[in-house]
């Protein structure tokens, strides 16, 4: 046996003690957050209700997609802006592509144990949108108001005020 197959056999035993999706996946996903309009406060919490991010739009948000074993991270965003009615957006991760590839290079190991503990198994999005509308109340906060009515509804003290639009 040559050097070269020497070495081939040596490392053909790592390949089944690592995972696909660990080797090439990615721990953290940044989340890019925008909304209309911009400067909305985001709120991101966890599945367990912890808060792991707050932030401004637009923003960036780096989030893991995994953790424990076999568990994909959920993921609620609330977007929020005075005069606006809040915003709320659910981001769940999803199974990574590279996960299969355990099926040629990481054999069972990497399948069933090495990428769900690393959780790199998972995968997350990388944008969101949030379009925030106005509040109806927000809408009638003016201070000017147009009010029709009739003469004989405005009282006597004011009528000496009334302008003629002919």
């Amino acid at each position: 046996m040559n050097a070269k197959q020497m070495i081939a056999v040596l490392l053909l035993p790592v390949f089944f003690l690592t995972g696909c999706a660990s080797i090439v996946g990615k721990d953290m996903f940044p989340l890019t957050i925008n909304s209309n309009p911009d400067g909305a406060t985001v709120l991101i919490k966890d599945e367990n209700g912890l808060k792991v991010y707050s932030g401004t739009t637009p923003t960036t948000a780096p989030l893991a997609a995994g953790e424990a074993y076999f568990h994909a991270k959920t993921y609620n965003i609330t977007l929020s802006k005075q005069g606006y009615t809040d915003q709320y957006i659910q981001v769940k991760a999803t199974l990574s592509g590279w996960y299969f590839g355990n099926i040629l290079f990481g054999g069972l190991i990497g399948l069933l144990i090495v990428d769900p503990i690393t959780g790199k198994m998972w995968k997350l999005k990388s944008n969101v949108w949030g379009e925030l509308t106005p509040n109806k109340t927000a809408l009638n906060q003016s201070k000017h108001t147009l009010k029709i009515m009739t003469l004989s509804q405005i009282p006597k003290d004011m009528r000496k005020d009334l302008v003629s639009l002919n």
